[in-house]
């Protein structure tokens, strides 16, 4: 009998672990895919780690808007860590293995980490829209403490909001097939094996990607909406061009943040046409932001770009 299902007491089988089948479609030659996606992890994790110690280190750094971008960057950090590992075990030791806890604990941190993604993008909406349309009131009101609360809410709410997710997976009964045809414990995956009624895993999901993370796109949108609306109204064409520029590396970042959830969406509707698509999406979605973006915040923010030129010993360089 295969070692990854047992026999329980009932005499019925249950599964004791999932085997992660890679990519569907290229299982032959997915190996080559490893390092495209092992230098994207290995850029992930020097540039966000470079973006938090500059922010730690130059005092002019110590901003709101800085320390946004330094909690996006250790959730980003966390976003790649969370799958790549995993990944590159598959292509490179072919460890396709994984036991039910570990890929629930997987569905967890994916689902947790990827909402707070977008309640950072929030927050950091929230700061430009304060900063811009409310100028003489942003040094009272987005102070340390409300960069504190902000976050500390935005834990809090992604932490208990998406435990559902993996718990509900975990009450499933896995008695038959255990390969998932994927390179990560995706929750629609997983529950798409189990024996008994899944509506209430999918009902969640559902509600937990178009009420948390839709909610979080609208008021995003709106928020930049009105901070347009307020530059237009702005006399000066230097006044108009200095506050687009202190906000255009953050929209740039949210727009590509927001459509990959929109298109990984609708690839999902062709999922049994087309099942290669989904799962290559989702898994470009978990590891190019955390590349991208401190690549977009060191080319358009100057104070950023700066402080890493110090950091690395080209401050003499800077004029």
């Amino acid at each position: 009998m295969d070692t990854s299902i047992s026999v329980t007491n009932g005499s019925k089988l249950q599964i004791s672990q999932f085997i992660l089948m890679g990519i569907p479609g290229i299982h032959e030659w997915q190996h080559w895919l490893s390092l495209p996606l092992a230098l994207l992890y290995l850029l992930a994790l020097n540039a966000n780690i470079l973006i938090m110690i500059t922010i730690q280190h130059e005092p002019r750094l110590h901003k709101p808007m800085y320390q946004f971008l330094g909690v996006l960057a250790v959730v980003d950090i966390g976003l790649a860590t969370t799958i790549m590992p995993k990944i590159l075990a598959i292509f490179w030791f072919d460890a396709k293995a994984i036991s039910l806890p570990e890929c629930f604990a997987q569905i967890y941190a994916i689902h947790y980490l990827f909402c707070m993604e977008s309640g950072i993008f929030l927050c950091m909406a929230v700061d430009r829209y304060v900063a811009i349309c409310h100028p003489l009131q942003y040094p009272s009101t987005v102070t340390k403490a409300f960069v504190f609360q902000a976050t500390g809410f935005m834990i809090l709410r992604n932490g208990i909001l998406t435990i559902p997710v993996p718990t509900l997976a975990a009450q499933r009964s896995y008695c038959s097939r255990n390969e998932i045809d994927n390179c990560l414990c995706s929750n629609l995956g997983v529950i798409n094996l189990a024996c008994d009624d899944i509506t209430v895993n999918k009902f969640y999901q559902l509600m937990l990607a178009w009420i948390l993370v839709g909610s979080d796109m609208v008021l995003v949108f709106c928020s930049y909406a009105l901070i347009l609306h307020s530059v237009l109204k702005l006399n000066s064409a230097e006044a108009m061009s200095k506050a687009l520029s202190t906000c255009t590396s953050h929209l740039i970042l949210i727009l590509f943040f927001y459509t990959g959830i929109i298109v990984l969406s609708v690839t999902h509707l062709a999922e049994k046409k087309i099942p290669l698509i989904p799962v290559l999406l989702n898994v470009l979605h978990n590891v190019i932001p955390p590349a991208l973006n401190p690549m977009v915040y060191a080319l358009r923010i100057h104070e950023l770009r700066l402080g890493f030129q110090r950091l690395l010993g080209l401050g003499e360089k800077v004029s």
